[in-house]
């Protein structure tokens, strides 16, 4: 069995975020990291292989020259090899626009289970898996908690407001992977060493059959007009209980209309 994580390289969360004149971020600001959401995925990937579930692993990511850098991070923790899809028409894409590239990649190298992160830490959107499960014309079994491969099929447990459930889907399938799940191993340096000589193959739009019409700021489903900076948060009220605290409290709630 073919497995294939799809990652993605993030600002680094804690970073004072940047943005270039046409409102998209400035990544050459900031510092990046592999997804820490997306670590989860390629730790269950890393079991697979080693149950004997799966053969093969290899990560796809789209991203600027720093996005190589994460795929180097995933490849540390495990896996056979990475494809790194970079050109500059992607700029500003949407997630309609990367899902598409994600699917041709994904055509491109084969799989029978694709495997995702929850979300990206940085637009925190979730949908990606289901966007390249509809274009690939596989089935989906997202937000799992727990995974498992049996033969054909792969099954997952999830908790929801309601409760467990547990769905099985037929192979191909696209799969994303909740924080529930084991976190990734840390890499030995001799992973991290080894990581560096397993193949990286640089795909550009170009390579996958896609049109550069179809991606980018332009063909964007969405536009940012302006970005304004948080306020600064505001000092809290203090409220000192001299026998009249819970009066002051109920004031103080009722003046903004909670009560």
């Amino acid at each position: 069995m073919k497995i294939v994580v799809l990652v993605k390289y993030v600002p680094e969360p804690t970073a004072t975020w940047k943005f270039a004149p046409d409102h998209t971020l400035d990544r050459s600001a900031v510092d990046g990291r592999l997804s820490e959401l997306d670590e989860y995925a390629v730790e269950q990937a890393v079991r697979l292989v080693e149950s004997g579930a799966a053969s093969e692993v290899t990560y796809i990511t789209v991203g600027p020259d720093k996005a190589r850098d994460g795929l180097q991070k995933a490849l540390a923790i495990g896996g056979t090899a990475a494809i790194h899809v970079s050109d500059e028409a992607m700029h500003g894409s949407d997630s309609v626009a990367t899902s598409l590239v994600l699917a041709k990649a994904v055509e491109r190298v084969g799989a029978d289970l694709v495997l995702t992160g929850l979300g990206s830490t940085d637009a925190e959107m979730s949908v990606i898996p289901s966007m390249v499960a509809d274009r690939l014309g596989f089935h989906q079994a997202t937000f799992a908690g727990e995974l498992t491969v049996d033969g054909g099929s792969v099954s997952i447990s999830r908790t929801t407001d309601a409760g467990t459930e547990r769905v099985t889907a037929a192979l191909p399938a696209v799969v994303s992977i909740t924080d529930q799940t084991p976190e990734a191993r840390y890499p030995a340096f001799r992973a991290i060493m080894m990581a560096k000589k397993k193949p990286v193959e640089r795909l550009t739009l170009a390579d996958l059959g896609v049109d550069a019409s179809a991606v980018g700021l332009a063909a964007a489903g969405t536009q940012v007009l302006s970005i304004t900076p948080s306020p600064a948060r505001a000092a809290g009220t203090v409220v000192t209980d001299d026998g009249t605290g819970a009066a002051q409290l109920a004031d103080f709630l009722a003046g903004r209309g909670h009560l």
